[in-house]
């Protein structure tokens, strides 16, 4: 039996008890009304992308990411992502998350806006790295949005982690 399988099943419940989870959630905004992406800045009223918690936009200025903090609980973590998707939603006016995975209709690839952080070097770092993905993958590709459910088991180290990807099933 390997190393990574030993530890992974001595776990205890009160070991597993103690996991972490969180959240990330990518949204495009599409136009009130309509079936097709929203083109307008990162909304003032949702704040910083760069600098914000919970709120920041993805590969595009049109695809926004809801991020939870870390909770023990399940429960907890949904009910945080709840109110950030609340808030989100209130702050957005006419326009709409749109909710499949897959885009909504989208413009020519050139014109789908790349996320914009600011002219600072984080910022324009940021900026830059998504130049580079619609160069080599393409914007359009891009666009799809997905939920990321991140979770952490005490005292599981990265081999564990790989351990437990590859055997899954």
């Amino acid at each position: 039996m390997s190393d990574w399988l030993q530890r992974l099943e001595a776990l205890d419940p009160a070991r597993l008890a103690g996991m972490r989870r969180g959240v990330e959630k990518e949204s495009l905004r599409a136009q009130a009304g309509a079936t097709s992406l929203a083109l307008t800045p990162h909304p003032t009223a949702l704040g910083s992308a760069l600098t914000h918690e919970t709120v920041t936009t993805d590969f595009s200025e049109s695809q926004l990411e809801l991020i939870t903090g870390v909770h023990a609980g399940i429960d907890d973590a949904l009910r945080e992502l709840t109110e950030i998707h609340q808030a989100v939603v209130h702050a957005l006016g006419e326009e709409r998350l749109w909710v499949s995975s897959m885009p909504c209709g989208l413009p020519t690839d050139e014109t789908i806006p790349i996320g914009r952080y600011g002219s600072s070097n984080i910022g324009r770092a940021k900026s830059v790295y998504r130049m580079g993905l619609g160069q080599r993958y393409g914007r359009r590709m891009q666009t799809i949005s997905g939920i990321h459910y991140n979770w952490s088991i005490p005292g599981v180290g990265t081999d564990g982690y790989l351990g437990v990807i590859r055997n899954f099933r």
